[in-house]
């Protein structure tokens, strides 16, 4: 089957008085994206910013008069500020997995590396994360993910028990187990993620040593590494929790924030944390802190 999308450009004040034009014209959905490069990260609870300059796409079904509806929002262009920015004809597809193919084998430090189910591995003899996230957020991608892989490959880990709070599709707990963790616990607020991280458990022959779970369920003594790669916010109002889940001599490993949160969340640790330290890349931070008390 194939689909007709129709491409505008707006600002955020008109965004959804279009969207609602294209609704009313028969559009399947409306999507929003940045046509400025303006990025939004983490917005404050409840709210649900727009970008300044926004890309509103329709998408309608192929037996869509598409010239019409094209028509119908010139009609009303004195109300609605917009500039069309083309019509494209889509062929079907599995959407949710489309993205895999920018998704390649990449290292991280001297031996470990993430590597897709759809390739070999580069380096057999190195620790190789087989990976395929589903629906899950995870694959190493992206700068958060990054540096926690980053510091999980640079320590030894054999024999330690670790935390993986906010485990998407599994990769920290998957690479922690096949670092040579004893156990492992991956935890989500979203069960989808647990499906994930328990099927790239089983690729990776780890099931026996990651357990997995809700967040809100979590049922593991102290360990010796916690693993939070989630947001600023939510790191915050989980710092008493969190830090009660590492050992006194242990380590907790966060990321999730941005550089002007580094302050506000390196404060919410330090009355359980010492030699607290900073590690950038792009616009994220990860922090890496000692539990009192060795």
């Amino acid at each position: 089957m194939s689909w007709w999308q129709i491409h505008y450009a707006t600002d955020a004040q008109h965004a959804d008085a279009l969207s609602d034009h294209l609704n009313e014209l028969g559009a399947v959905s409306v999507t929003y994206a940045d046509d400025a490069d303006q990025p939004l990260f983490e917005p404050p609870p409840g709210a649900t910013p727009l970008w300044r300059a926004v890309k509103v796409t329709g998408l309608f079904e192929v037996q869509t008069d598409i010239d019409a509806v094209a028509a119908a929002v010139a009609a009303r262009s004195g109300h609605l500020p917009v500039a069309e920015g083309g019509i494209t004809r889509l062929e079907d597809q599995d959407w949710t997995r489309a993205w895999l193919q920018y998704f390649k084998p990449m290292q991280f430090g001297a031996r470990l590396w993430v590597v897709p189910t759809a390739y070999e591995p580069p380096d057999p003899a190195a620790v190789n994360i087989r990976l395929d996230p589903g629906l899950a957020f995870g694959t190493g991608t992206h700068a958060t993910t990054a540096l926690c892989l980053q510091w999980l490959g640079g320590h030894p880990l054999v024999g330690l028990d670790v935390i993986d709070f906010g485990c998407g599709s599994g990769i920290l707990a998957v690479g922690a187990a096949l670092l040579g963790a004893r156990q492992v616990w991956a935890v989500d607020i979203d069960p989808q993620a647990l499906v994930a991280t328990r099927d790239n458990a089983q690729l990776n022959g780890v099931s026996t040593s990651i357990h997995t779970g809700l967040a809100k369920a979590l049922n593991a003594p102290p360990v010796d590494i916690v693993v939070a790669n989630i947001l600023a916010l939510p790191l915050c109002e989980l710092a008493a929790d969190l830090a009660m889940r590492v050992k006194p001599g242990g380590w907790i490993v966060l990321s999730g924030l941005l550089k002007d949160q580094f302050e506000q969340v390196s404060a919410a640790y330090k009355p359980w944390f010492g030699s607290i330290e900073r590690l950038d890349r792009e616009d994220w931070v990860r922090i890496v802190a000692l539990r009192h008390g060795a």
